[in-house]
């Protein structure tokens, strides 16, 4: 845990309980484990040694089981050097010593030592001495006077069981760590959407709310001398708002698709209206939605940083797709070089552009030229090669008349 804790039984490293397959997953390895005790313990039964061997017996599957649990909790492997080599001594001792007296019955817990080892140790040193384990179970048959088969047999079951082992523990692990990755893939979703939410409407109410602004002090300059025009502009109010309700419900269910075309004639409508001698030149050729989105939302950061920030009276808008790149550039006049916005909250507009351009693979760049001028230059290959939701659609190269 990020304390450095062990997380508690039941609980997994999010602090959360058990969903139900790291418990199943550590129900099995249970399982296994104790039925490899039970036919160990069947075996010593059989071979009738009396009341107090049998129970001598049973407390040493219990010590040996104990420990085999310890050994197979998750990080048992990042324990101390200390403590692993005491515990695997102690195994080692409940392992061999019960050989002198229940001879080749016990030879099974020399699986759970097999597989303790390569679970505590590195791999360097693990395997090796799990080899020699396996090996040495060829002794006790041998000095019992059983075959050869009888010595083979109980080598290679040792190794299998140390295998099994192994194998459930580290599968249990497995699960755990895909549980706990699970839950925190959800979080990042979480907050990944929170985060394009609130990009979203920076962007999209951004540009409404100056366009809002700048159109209610044309009309209240309008309405004594040009009440006629006053209402068409009040018209285009309404429209703007309607469409910002509009963008806010697309944003929440995360389908919002913008058109460059479309915002570029948007935006010559707008600037016109606040008397802003606008060129645009547009040939961007066909590009994915993906790159036609985000260079309207572009687009639309860059003449809402206009509106607000800038005096500008000429702005020239270029939109060219060259050797399979396109290239957004705004340009425009009446930048203030010692402006400064106070909101607490400005500033997020460009990071949030400058996010999305490297999701297309692309670039965002700004800089201040000669003559308060400012200039903006967003390039991206018109079809990246990240997978995108939306299908490829041609953005339309007609033009709208300005409004």
């Amino acid at each position: 845990m990020a304390d450095g804790t062990e997380p508690a039984d039941g609980e997994t490293e999010s602090g959360l309980p058990d969903a139900p397959a790291p418990r199943l997953a550590r129900v099995i390895l249970m399982a296994a484990l104790l039925s490899f005790l039970l036919i160990t313990m069947l075996n010593v039964l059989s071979e009738g040694l009396g009341t107090g061997m049998n129970l001598v017996a049973l407390a040493c599957l219990a010590a040996i089981f104990t420990l085999q649990l310890r050994h197979s909790r998750p990080k048992a492997h990042r324990a101390p050097w200390r403590w692993k080599a005491a515990a695997l001594g102690v195994q080692a001792l409940l392992t061999y010593l019960p050989l002198l007296v229940f001879q080749a019955e016990w030879g099974g817990m020399a699986g759970f030592f097999a597989g303790s080892l390569l679970l505590l140790l590195p791999p360097r040193l693990a395997w090796p001495l799990y080899a020699v384990v396996g090996l040495s179970m060829l002794l006790p048959p041998a000095l019992e006077g059983r075959s050869v088969l009888d010595s083979v047999y109980l080598c290679q079951s040792t190794l299998l069981t140390g295998l099994i082992v192994f194998g459930l523990t580290r599968l249990a692990d497995l699960v755990h760590v895909l549980h706990d990755t699970r839950g925190q893939l959800a979080r990042m979703a979480v907050t990944k959407e929170r985060l394009r939410f609130a990009r979203d409407l920076h962007d999209l109410l951004g540009y409404s709310l100056s366009a809002i602004t700048l159109k209610s002090e044309l009309i209240h300059r309008l309405v004594p001398a040009h009440p006629q025009r006053a209402l068409a502009e009040i018209r285009d109010v309404l429209a703007i708002s309607r469409q910002s309700l509009a963008d806010v419900r697309t944003v929440a269910s995360g389908l919002r698709d913008m058109s460059l075309a479309e915002e570029i004639t948007t935006a010559e409508g707008l600037l016109t209206a606040a008397e802003v001698d606008i060129r645009v030149t547009l040939r961007p050729g066909t590009m994915s939605q993906q790159v036609n989105t985000v260079l309207a939302a572009v687009l639309r950061e860059a003449v809402t940083n206009l509106l607000r920030h800038s005096k500008a009276d000429s702005c020239v808008i270029e939109a060219v797709q060259h050797e399979g790149r396109v290239r957004l550039l705004v340009e425009n006049n009446g930048v203030d070089p010692d402006y400064r916005d106070p909101s607490a909250h400005s500033g997020s507009g460009l990071g949030n552009l400058a996010t999305r351009m490297r999701e297309i693979s692309g670039e965002l760049s700004t800089d201040r030229g000669p003559a308060d001028t400012f200039r903006l230059v967003a390039e991206a290959p018109a079809f990246p090669e990240r997978p995108w939701s939306g299908a490829d659609t041609a953005v339309p190269t007609t033009r709208k008349p300005a409004a």
